[in-house]
């Protein structure tokens, strides 16, 4: 590209701008040649003219300056000798210094928005476009000089190009610098277009997550599991909470801050899932069914009770209840098996029955029914009208051996079986249980029949059979509580208030519903486990409910009858276990709103502590009663689609009144 006199411009030159013509023109050409030698500069100011093409490079533009001169200006060409110290200063006109401010100003601005523009040809470049363009005609002196500044200082060339003009003097080698990188940027294509374009800001969906002070973030880990110890996930869960589930929702993930979006929150929900990968190897190496705490892959072990309790610990529902015989079922038994005070339903459900219901069966089914899909009926036996029934979680059907049970019976000369025990016994992991659910003798005054009654009954009760005993050093042949880890016994006790009526109606009216010390100062059972005479070595929690027996059915009132029986705790829930500290009671309580039986039901809530074991046992491999669970789940989702159909009646019927 050539202006009208012929003359090729070239990008970068040093040129003059003048308004008085030829003459200053001339002046500053007989100039250039001293400018080499003289510390001070000219007049000049550094500007950039009209862009070169694509193709033409630095070195070949300066390489023309010469021939060009002599040639077609025809001047004698100047070699000044490099200077050593070059300071070269000029003179900054007032619009000059204010524009060179408002640059500065929006350099910074745009560092700020942009910290990735840090390359020296951006730079050059951006100072470039936002100089104003001057047009006037190039004086041939002046390119000299501009050859001459390019080469004279090898500082100038090694001079990093980042640091820009900071005032209204400049090194002349670090300006010349300035205009090579500039220069070399518009030879790779970059075009001057009054700006740099920009793309427009990529802003999130929503405010990022706060980040925490602890570089290994939960939050990021989760996101990303940049680290290998991702596992701690689930203590983290764990102390958000309180329980692990592998169905946790997404919601609940957002609100609790530990995902941030729905990558996250699959990757989140992937590691609480129960169904973990299985590695061939693992299948290959046949540790399976070894006896083996610590085998990979083994059944029982340590391994896969972590998995499913990662603390170890399992939560026992454990019921009592005389029914008095009567045909007639509760219509609901959500209050007696699924209380509200505790926020998650128990891994166990363990039931014992008095005086049970004509058709067991029945009672049965009522209970499937209750406690949903979720869980299954591992077990139920009967000893005349003695039931009890073990209802587990599913998912832990795998991990409990054959169950066994053994019964006794106190009263010989009865026809109906109505005194006496019922033993249910397996190991769930490395942790033996058994269950035992009794009817004592009644009467105010037979205590000493009531121990002969227990005593018998730990005599009698031949428990285990096949199932080997976990720790047989610390076993007696004359006593099954201590063939196993944790024992939970209880039933109708009969063990009665050692006080006349009117004196136990009257603490019950003064007393609030939760302090019960001092009709429990008159109770026989409490006397008697404190003298060691019975229960050795058991357990019970405290009591803050009032006496089970003996209502009027249907009704609120103690007895009413001529009798008068005095209220007491007949039915209870005792524990023990071979390790301190084992059984941790959770809860105590009676359940009031059942009211078909002359006896409130019982139940307490246990933590267990479970321990690993080995597959050498004989497993139960999930069995548990099929047909019951299919009747089951088919009544309750009868019964709710005829709850639907009544609500669905109610609203569309309407009432006429006629006056």
């Amino acid at each position: 590209m050539s202006t009208p006199n012929g003359f090729p411009q070239h990008s970068g030159a040093c040129v003059t701008q003048s308004t008085e013509g030829g003459a200053v023109q001339d002046l500053h050409a007989k100039k250039a040649g001293k400018a080499a030698k003289k510390e001070a500069g000219g007049n000049g100011v550094l500007t950039f003219e009209d862009p070169p093409s694509v193709g033409t490079s630095l070195n070949e533009t300066l390489k023309l300056l010469p021939d060009e001169l002599k040639a077609n200006m025809k001047i004698k060409s100047v070699t000044p000798r490099p200077p050593r110290k070059p300071r070269l200063e000029r003179a900054v006109s007032l619009d000059e210094k204010s524009w060179r401010r408002w640059r500065r100003f929006r350099t910074s601005q745009e560092s700020l928005t942009d910290p990735n523009e840090t390359s020296s040809s951006n730079s050059s470049l951006q100072e470039a476009s936002l100089s104003p363009p001057v047009r006037g005609r190039a004086s041939p002196c002046h390119r000299c000089c501009q050859q001459n500044s390019l080469h004279s200082s090898p500082d100038a060339s090694e001079a990093s190009p980042m640091g820009k003009s900071r005032g209204g003097t400049s090194d002349l080698g670090k300006r010349a610098s300035e205009i090579s990188s500039a220069f070399g940027g518009l030879l790779r294509g970059k075009a001057f277009a009054g700006g740099k374009p920009r793309l427009s800001q990529i802003m999130p969906a929503r405010p990022l997550p706060p980040m925490e002070l602890n570089v290994a973030s939960h939050t990021l880990r989760t996101a990303n599991r940049i680290d290998s110890d991702y596992m701690d996930y689930r203590h983290y869960s764990q102390h958000k909470f309180g329980r692990v589930s592998s169905s946790l929702s997404d919601t609940r993930l957002h609100g609790n801050g530990m995902v941030y979006d729905n990558c996250s929150t699959d990757s989140m929900k992937s590691t609480f899932s129960l169904l973990n990968p299985i590695r061939s190897k693992d299948v290959r190496s046949r540790s399976y069914l070894e006896g083996s705490l610590l085998a990979n892959g083994a059944l029982l072990g340590a391994e896969e009770l972590s998995k499913y309790f990662p603390d170890r610990n399992i939560g026992i529902f454990v019921a009592t209840w005389n029914m008095q015989g009567q045909k007639e079922l509760p219509v609901n038994l959500d209050d007696f098996l699924l209380p509200t005070d505790p926020d998650y339903a128990q891994d166990m459900y363990v039931i014992g029955v008095q005086e049970g219901c004509p058709d067991r069966r029945e009672w049965e089914i009522r209970l499937q029914e209750t406690l949903g899909p979720h869980y299954v009926m591992l077990y139920s036996a009967a000893h005349g009208v003695l039931y009890m029934s073990v209802f587990i979680r599913r998912d832990l059907i795998w991990f409990c051996s054959e169950v066994e049970y053994a019964t006794v019976t106190t009263r010989i000369v009865s026809q109906i079986k109505t005194k006496g025990a019922l033993g249910i016994c397996f190991t769930f992991f490395g942790t033996s249980f058994l269950f035992i659910t009794s009817h004592f003798t009644s009467g105010d005054s037979k205590v000493n029949e009531r121990k002969l009654d227990y005593n018998k009954t730990i005599q009698a009760l031949t428990l285990p059979k096949n199932v080997p005993d976990t720790n047989p050093y610390r076993s007696s042949s004359s006593d099954v509580t201590t063939r196993f880890d944790e024992v939970f016994w209880f039933g109708d006790f009969n063990f009665r208030l050692n006080k006349d009526r009117e004196t136990v109606d009257s603490i019950l009216n003064q007393n609030p519903e939760t302090d019960m010390s001092k009709l429990l100062a008159y109770d026989q059972l409490t006397s008697e486990m404190s003298r060691g005479s019975i229960f050795k070595g058991f357990q019970e929690a405290d009591i803050h409910f009032r006496p089970s027996y003996k209502f009027d059915i249907g009704k609120d009132s103690y007895d009413t009858t001529s009798k008068q029986r005095t209220p007491s705790y007949t039915d209870r829930v005792v524990y023990r276990s071979r390790y301190r500290d084992d059984i941790h009671a959770v809860k105590y309580s009676s359940c009031p709103v059942i009211k078909t039986s002359d006896h409130r039901p019982v139940f307490a809530l246990f933590r267990v502590k479970v321990r690993p074991g080995r597959d050498n046992i004989p497993l139960a491999a999930g069995q548990f009663d099929r047909d019951l669970y299919l009747i089951g789940i088919k009544r309750r989702i009868t019964r709710e689609l005829q709850k639907r159909q009544e609500q669905k009646d109610q609203k569309s019927s309407s009432v006429c009144s006629i006056s």
